[in-house]
């Protein structure tokens, strides 16, 4: 595995990536990963799978409608190794690249990504604005709301679960203690981001 330093890879990333909301979304994706791969057995490899996930929009804010297609370049560009390429690229597995999940890191990547959008959102909604206090039935609730966080693709939080062999309530339930994990994290960095 060729790893980039985590110094480097946020460096990259805010290299073509501005907006705080792309910014916010792609380090509550680091620490998801960390998360499960501490989770899964991982524990090891959790720098590397919170890369990954620090990575995997690296081209949406500037490329929306080439997404996972332009990534190749800028990541090589920044000195990213092939397989961490790989592994960013296939979580739009179905949408714009043909390039399946294949290790557990990357079909969690694939199920967990859009679903801590959606979680986002909904925690958003929330009188705490926290994730802290949400359960998997308020979840669920916003999920099945076609309207609310419309962008979050239900079809691909679903495929997602299938891929992992997890029933999809499972899949929420631990992305949701995932998210928390690393709130307050987020919340400090973005904070620090704001303040310089």
């Amino acid at each position: 595995m060729d790893c980039i330093s985590r110094e480097a890879a946020f460096k990259l990333l805010t290299k073509y990536n501005k907006d705080p909301f792309h910014i916010r979304h792609a380090l509550s994706v680091e620490g998801v990963m960390k998360w499960y791969a501490r989770e899964l057995g991982y524990g090891s490899d959790e720098v590397y799978w919170g890369i990954v996930g620090l990575l995997h929009d690296i081209d949406f804010e500037l490329y929306p409608e080439e997404h996972c297609l332009k990534a190749p370049k800028l990541l090589r560009e920044g000195g990213v190794g092939e397989d961490i390429i790989h592994a960013v690229c296939s979580h739009g597995y179905g949408i714009t690249v043909d390039i399946k999940p294949e290790h557990q890191m990357e079909k969690v990547l694939y199920a967990a990504d859009e679903l801590t959008g959606l979680i986002w959102a909904s925690a958003l909604m929330r009188p705490s604005k926290s994730t802290k206090d949400m359960d998997v039935k308020s979840l669920k609730k916003k999920f099945k709301s076609k309207g609310f966080a419309a962008g979050c693709s239900r079809v691909v939080i679903k495929r997602g679960a299938e891929m992992l062999g997890w029933e999809l309530s499972e899949l929420m339930e631990k992305t949701i203690l995932a998210m928390r994990s690393c709130e307050d994290e987020v919340n400090e960095a973005m904070a620090l981001l704001e303040n310089n």
